[in-house]
């Protein structure tokens, strides 16, 4: 039975620094050229390092995808969770809602090729799928926590605001990814907002 490699986790300041720059050469790696075109001695290379390094720090690849993942999912989530931080009073949903479909198109387009590049992985890989299942529970537990702050409680809210998000993703695949020429995207954007709207 092969021994498994035994990867340090770093605990001086200067092994984090070179961790966390193996981890952001993976992220513009995987972004430029996607999954299976990246190799460790092309993320080394951005990274400034040696490939031995990157392997003292990292099994292979994929050790290094699940941590670029954890940035994604921390990049993508941000803005929506800035936009409920900001809330106050009694919440209008006919004027919040346009403004979440805008960040998530913006979060779209901004993070496109890596976007495709990671979905395309959680279907065949149970590590990438189980943190995007657990970046659904998060978001919907995130708004509907706030909502009920602000006084949006009621019976429901969870699966709402879960029914609300995956017409958002929709949308935004659509216009951002999709582009159907068929499709008045300006009417489907009114269309998801009355939808979304009528939920609460």
């Amino acid at each position: 039975m092969k021994e498994t490699t035994k990867v340090r986790q770093p605990k001086q300041e200067r092994s984090i620094e070179t961790k966390n720059k193996i981890i952001q050469a993976g992220y513009k790696v995987f972004s430029t050229v996607g999954y299976y075109g990246t190799n460790t001695a092309e993320i080394a290379k951005v990274a400034g390092v040696s490939t031995g390094i990157v392997y003292g720090y990292f099994k292979d690849k994929r050790d290094i995808l699940l941590c670029v993942l954890d940035i994604y999912i921390n990049t993508v989530t941000q803005p929506i969770f800035g936009v409920m931080d900001k809330l106050s009073g009694t919440v209008d949903m006919a004027s919040l809602m346009p403004v979440m479909i805008d960040e998530v198109i913006k979060i779209h387009e901004e993070n496109e090729r890596l976007h495709h590049t990671l979905h395309s992985l959680a279907a065949n890989d149970e590590g990438v799928n189980a943190k995007f299942i657990d970046l659904e529970k998060t978001v919907t537990e995130k708004i509907t926590v706030r909502l009920t702050e602000l006084g949006m409680g009621g019976d429901n809210l969870p699966e709402k605001v879960h029914v609300a998000m995956n017409v958002v993703q929709a949308f935004a695949h659509e216009y951002v990814f999709d582009k159907h020429d068929y499709v008045d995207y300006v009417v489907m954007r009114d269309l998801v907002c009355k939808i979304t709207v009528d939920l609460f």
